[in-house]
């Protein structure tokens, strides 16, 4: 929903009722992720998208139903067949998706929560998509961290027990910056089913943090930025380091990379959805700040730049400082994957595609001599 959230404040505010269908669960090659939202507008705009296309008119249509009806629909997309006149996706995939009516009297607390979004302040709105009391289902729970300003939870899914379960559980997938459907008992017991709650996680944006001002770094922080990550530019450099040389980046800092990325750490900057571009190839700055960065335990990626031979010295130094070889099978080294790339801006997009290819397990092939699911990480429907 980040994507239309602009638009769906700006009807909200204006004090209208919109359509808003919500991918919530993904199957097989679905072309959306969960959290893929479309907004029907109060004169009839469509905005945003669940499908890329496949689906769009008949979410469109329930949405229009929806809001003249009142209430919520879970919706089943699956696979189109030799019916002309059935919805499906042409792709092979299966979404489900939670289509409601929102405005300020049926969603109060929207307000609050884009501007926690806005802020870069950590979120989640926990919704009931299914339940056999007809009266549960929409029934919102906002989830914020403990300490968080305003409180921590608004709202209610009809029952403290559901109500302690899903907080408990969304705070985990906000944590970990995760959007996702989860299934309870009725009254929100652990080991059930019968309630389903959709948990849209607005995490901070992940971080990207770059080491080395060179020309290089100036097309992976655009690259970065192109992909949703926070940017900074890190150089011990001043003259090299500077806001001008780096429009992309959210930050250009000037510090030893190594001290830069403890105080990163020390301050809980850091997290698991983290990547880390070692640009620098020169074993003053890369080897002291490559110590800290294999040492973490959570952090998705971390990547330093290099020839074979470069990366064999640096090999041998760290070993020397006494890393442990799981510690260096962590290192990406020489950066990137194999796509032949000679420029900066290729050499970003290979960095890049490794980055995209680790986080959902695919392997850098090309899709025309791969079988199976274009998609990683999806499932067929139990």
């Amino acid at each position: 929903m980040r994507d239309v959230l602009p638009e769906l404040m700006r009807w909200w505010r204006a004090g209208d009722t919109v359509g808003v269908g919500t991918v919530v669960a993904t199957f097989r090659s679905a072309p959306r992720p969960a959290g893929a939202s479309m907004l029907v507008g109060p004169g009839g705009e469509a905005v945003g998208s669940v499908s890329g296309g496949c689906v769009e008119g008949a979410v469109y249509e329930l949405g229009q139903q929806v809001v003249a009806a009142g209430d919520p629909v879970l919706q089943r997309y699956g696979v189109s067949d030799d019916d002309a006149f059935a919805v499906g996706l042409t792709c092979g995939g299966i979404l489900d998706v939670f289509v409601e009516k929102v405005s300020r009297e049926t969603f109060p607390e929207l307000g609050a929560v884009a501007a926690d979004v806005e802020a870069g302040r950590p979120v989640a709105v926990a919704t009931v998509i299914e339940h056999p009391d007809p009266a549960r289902v929409g029934r919102r729970l906002v989830v914020r961290p403990e300490d968080a300003t305003p409180a921590a939870a608004t709202g209610t899914l009809g029952s403290p027990r559901a109500d302690a379960a899903v907080t408990d559980d969304a705070r985990g997938l906000l944590a970990a910056g995760r959007t996702e459907t989860l299934t309870y008992g009725p009254d929100g017991e652990r080991r059930g089913e019968g309630m389903r709650v959709f948990v849209s996680a607005f995490a901070p944006r992940p971080r990207m943090l770059v080491f080395g001002a060179i020309d290089f770094a100036a097309a992976v922080a655009h690259v970065g930025a192109f992909l949703g990550y926070r940017v900074t530019v890190c150089d011990a450099r001043p003259v090299f380091a500077t806001a001008s040389r780096f429009p992309a980046a959210d930050e250009v800092v000037v510090e030893w990379p190594h001290r830069y990325l403890e105080a990163e750490v020390e301050a809980g900057e850091v997290d698991g959805r983290t990547v880390v571009c070692v640009l620098t190839h020169d074993p003053k700055f890369d080897v002291p700040l490559l110590e800290v960065a294999l040492r973490l335990p959570e952090v998705a990626y971390v990547g330093a730049m290099g020839s074979r031979r470069t990366h064999e010295d640096r090999l041998a130094r760290l070993r020397e400082a006494g890393l442990t070889e799981d510690e260096l099978e962590r290192l990406s080294s020489p950066i990137g994957l194999d796509l032949g790339a000679r420029t900066p801006e290729e050499t970003a997009v290979s960095i890049a595609a490794e980055i995209v290819a680790l986080q959902w397990g695919g392997g850098g092939r090309r899709l025309q001599g791969v079988e199976g699911p274009i998609h990683h990480g999806q499932h067929d429907p139990a």
